[in-house]
């Protein structure tokens, strides 16, 4: 009787997680500033800052002790936050849903940068023309470029999610019908780990 019990329960909680009645539980841990490795514990005004777990808890979650642990393009996207595109009226904000599909990546998956999703949060100035020339093919970065802190690696590794997540960028499996270049539209979305 009690396997039955137990299979049950099993089986019924998979069914209610399923269909988003029973959340997971949320395994996201941030150290405390005093012990983070980047504030100074003696700081007078450590005390002043928010503390990432209060910061961050309330966003949708990314991979659990992996850089901030946020997915914030999902959490953008859920209306979560709202960046602030201009800081003055008079700003003229630019945006492109174009993507570009970088196929000298060796034997690796090629890489699709969506412009879609980094224009909602920056203005083109923020890379162009300073890291990156605003020509498709005109721009030759490499992984020892990036993991230096050049072209890509500017923010990720350092603002952005860590460059150990090869499949958020290494997206296009050569021979599925993507050529190198400039594409139509919004281009496909890394899936987070863990969802809500």
């Amino acid at each position: 009787m009690s396997n039955r019990v137990t299979v049950s329960a099993v089986l019924l909680g998979t069914c209610l997680f399923a269909a988003g009645l029973v959340q997971a539980k949320d395994k996201r841990v941030w150290s405390p500033l005093e012990t983070d490795g980047i504030h100074d514990p003696d700081a007078p005004g450590l005390e002043l800052l928010q503390w990432p777990d209060e910061a961050l808890r309330a966003m949708l979650p990314d991979h659990p002790g992996i850089g901030n642990q946020v997915d914030w393009l999902r959490a953008t996207s859920a209306g979560q936050l709202r960046p602030v595109d201009a800081l003055y009226e008079v700003t003229r904000v630019r945006q492109r849903d174009k993507d570009i599909v970088m196929g000298r990546t060796g034997e690796m998956a090629m890489v699709r940068f969506p412009h879609g999703s980094h224009s909602r949060e920056m203005d083109c100035d923020n890379c162009h023309d300073q890291f990156f020339v605003a020509k498709a093919g005109a721009n030759h970065a490499n992984m020892f470029s990036i993991l230096a802190g050049e072209n890509c690696g500017r923010c990720h590794g350092a603002v952005a999610f860590p460059l150990t997540e090869c499949r958020r960028c290494h997206t296009d499996e050569r021979g599925g019908g993507t050529v190198p270049g400039v594409q139509a539209g919004q281009g496909r979305q890394y899936d987070p780990v863990v969802t809500r």
